[in-house]
C-alpha cells in the first residue's frame, strides 16, 4: 500500500503577529488535531510547510512554492489549512490552484474554519460560496495594511513610532524608547569633536583604530545581534559609515521617521523618499552632541561636484581585490593604481600600501586572454562543431530498426490471433524479437548518449569560438570581455596575482 501524504500548510504575517488565535502554534496545533481524523491507516505522513511573516496577497512565499512542486509531482495527498486566506488572500491566483491544480493531481484541500473539503464538492470546488469569502478576505487584507500603515504614520508623526533598531549611540530604554547608550556614545562624540576640528574621515578611521574601538557592527555583534557580517571588518571603520553618522541628526536629538516607502505591496525594497516628507521632531530625545557642534560640522562639509567629462574605460573596475583582507581595491582620484584602502590604517596588516598598476594588469590579462583566443580560433576540431552526419544517421537508423521490431511483434500477435500459427511458434519468434528489442535498445541507448555528449560538446565548443571572436575584434582589455571571462583578481604582496575565471572552459584548451 502506497504512502498517503498530507500537507499541514501555516502562513503567519506580520500584521497576523498580534492575533493569538493565529500564532504558528496555534495553526500546528489545529492542524495537527484535524490530521488526525484523517489517518485511516497507518501508511501516512503527515508533511508541515512554515511560512513566517510573509504576505498571502502573492504566492511568492518559500514554504507555498515548495509545496505546490511537491503537489505537480504527486507527493502530496491532501493539503490542510486553518482558513482560506492562509493558503492565500488573492481570488484568481488561489483560484487557480484550487479549481485547476489540485483537481488535475488529485489532490484534497481542506480548510478547517471555512468547512470546505474538495473531497465534498467533487467536481465542484464551491462556487460563489467560496469567492465570496475570498473577496471578503482580499477586502480585509487591504483595509488592514491601510489601516496598519495610518496608525503607523500617526505615531510617526507624534513621535511615538519607535524603529526596532536603534542608531549606534543609542540603545532601546525599558519602555522601549531611545536612550543613550553610554558604552559607545563617548565614540560618537569624539567622531564629532575631530570633524568640527577640520579632521578629514582618514584620520577619524585612523584614530578609531589605533584606539580598537570596535565597528558599529562588531559592538552589535559583541552583544548578540548577529545580522551583521564582520569577518572582513578586522575593526576598521568605514568612510561612508563615518559620513552617515556625522550626517544624522538624531545625534541631536530630533526624532526622524518615514525617510523610505515600500516599492510594493508586499515586498522587500525601498525607494528613499524626499527629505521633505520625512516626520521630523527636534528635542524629542536625549542628544548626544551639542547642535553646535553638529551645525559646525555640516557647515563644514565637503562636497563634490560630479565630473561630467566622458566616463574613462575602466574594464576592471569592481573585479580587484585584496587577497589578504579579501576587500575590493579601488583606483585613487587621478592615480593610476589600484589600492588596497581598507587597512591603510593598520601598518602591521600584509596588506598595508598594498597597490598594483592598473595598465600593468589589464596589459596581462589581455595578453593571456588574446593568445588563448588565437589558440582556439586556429585549433580544427573546434571549428568543426556539431554532431557528425554520419551519427545522426545511425541515430535514425537504429529507430527504423526499432519501429520494425515493434510492428514484426504487433504481426505475430495478430497471426497468433488469427490462428495462422500456433502458441508455441508465436512464443518462440515473439523471444526471438523480443531479444532482438533488447539489443537495439541498447545500441539505440548509447548513440543517443554519445549524440547528447556531442551536442553539448558543440555547444561549449561553439560558446568558446564566440567568446574567441569578441576578443580577436578587440587591441585592448574592454569592459565586455572582463564581463564575460574574468570573475576576479586577487592581489598579494609581491605582486602576485590570482585569477579566478568566469568561463574556465575557454582557458582550458590547449
Amino acid at each position: 500500500m502506497s504512502k498517503y501524504t498530507i500537507a499541514l500548510y501555516i502562513r503567519l504575517s506580520v500584521e497576523d503577529e498580534k492575533t493569538e488565535s493565529l500564532s504558528i502554534e496555534n495553526q500546528r496545533f489545529d492542524l495537527t488535531e484535524y490530521a488526525k481524523t484523517l489517518k485511516n491507516g497507518e501508511n501516512v505522513d503527515v508533511l508541515e510547510f512554515v511560512d513566517n511573516g510573509y504576505t498571502g496577497t502573492n504566492f511568492e512565499r518559500p514554504a507555498v512554492q515548495e509545496l505546490l512542486e511537491l503537489v505537480q509531482t504527486g507527493k502530496i495527498h491532501c493539503v490542510i489549512v486553518k482558513d482560506f486566506t492562509r493558503f492565500g488572500r488573492n481570488l484568481i491566483e488561489t483560484g487557480y490552484f484550487l479549481e485547476r491544480v489540485f483537481p488535475v493531481f488529485g489532490t484534497r484541500f481542506i480548510s478547517i474554519n471555512d468547512n470546505f473539503d474538495t473531497y465534498n464538492y467533487k467536481e465542484d470546488t464551491g462556487g460563489l460560496d467560496v469567492a465570496f469569502k475570498y473577496l471578503l478576505g482580499e477586502y480585509y487584507s487591504k483595509d488592514l495594511s491601510q489601516k496598519s500603515k495610518t496608525a503607523k504614520y500617526l505615531k510617526m508623526k507624534n513621535g511615538e513610532y519607535q524603529s526596532k533598531i536603534c542608531c549606534y549611540g543609542y540603545k532601546k530604554g525599558a519602555n522601549g524608547r531611545m536612550e543613550i547608550d553610554e558604552n559607545v556614545a563617548p565614540n560618537v562624540r569624539l567622531i564629532f569633536d575631530m570633524a568640527a576640528n577640520g579632521q578629514p574621515t582618514r584620520e577619524i578611521v585612523k584614530t578609531l583604530f589605533d584606539k580598537k574601538i570596535p565597528t558599529p557592527g562588531e559592538y552589535k555583534a559583541a552583544n548578540g545581534n548577529k545580522n551583521h557580517d564582520v569577518s572582513k571588518t578586522m575593526e576598521i571603520w568605514q568612510h561612508s559609515t563615518i559620513l552617515r553618522i556625522l550626517d544624522d541628526e538624531r545625534y541631536i536629538g530630533t526624532y526622524v521617521m518615514g525617510k523610505r516607502t515600500l516599492l510594493e505591496v508586499g515586498g522587500k525594497s525601498f525607494r528613499l523618499k524626499d527629505e521633505s516628507e520625512w516626520y521630523k521632531i527636534p528635542d524629542h530625545h536625549h542628544a548626544i552632541v551639542e547642535k553646535a557642534v553638529f551645525e559646525k560640522v555640516k557647515s563644514q562639509a565637503r562636497r563634490f561636484s560630479i565630473d561630467k567629462k566622458t566616463p574613462k574605460n575602466e574594464p576592471l573596475k569592481g573585479k580587484i581585490f585584496c587577497g589578504c583582507c579579501n576587500h575590493s581595491m579601488q583606483k585613487l582620484r587621478n592615480s593610476p593604481f589600484f589600492h588596497c584602502k581598507y587597512t591603510r590604517v593598520n601598518e602591521s596588516a600584509d596588506c598595508h600600501k598594498l597597490k598594483i598598476h592598473g595598465n600593468e594588469i589589464e596589459s596581462m590579462l589581455y595578453d593571456i586572454i588574446s593568445k588563448q583566443a588565437e589558440i582556439i580560433l586556429s585549433t580544427d576540431n573546434l571549428q568543426n562543431v556539431g554532431i557528425s552526419d554520419e551519427r545522426l544517421a545511425q541515430k535514425l537508423e537504429y529507430e527504423k530498426l526499432i519501429e520494425d521490431c515493434f510492428a514484426q511483434k504487433q504481426y505475430l500477435y495478430e497471426r497468433y490471433a488469427l490462428r495462422e500459427i500456433s502458441k508455441e511458434d508465436y512464443i518462440g519468434e515473439k523471444f526471438a524479437c523480443d531479444n532482438e528489442l533488447k539489443s537495439l535498445r541498447q545500441i539505440y541507448s548509447m548513440l543517443s548518449s554519445e549524440t547528447a555528449q556531442m551536442q553539448a560538446d558543440s555547444i561549449v565548443r561553439q560558446n568558446m569560438l564566440d567568446m574567441a571572436n569578441v576578443v580577436a575584434m578587440e587591441t585592448m582589455l574592454t569592459s565586455v570581455i572582463v564581463d564575460m571571462l574574468v570573475k576576479r583578481v586577487s592581489i598579494f604582496p609581491g605582486d602576485n596575482v590570482e585569477i579566478e575565471w568566469a568561463a574556465p572552459d575557454f582557458l582550458e584548451v590547449r
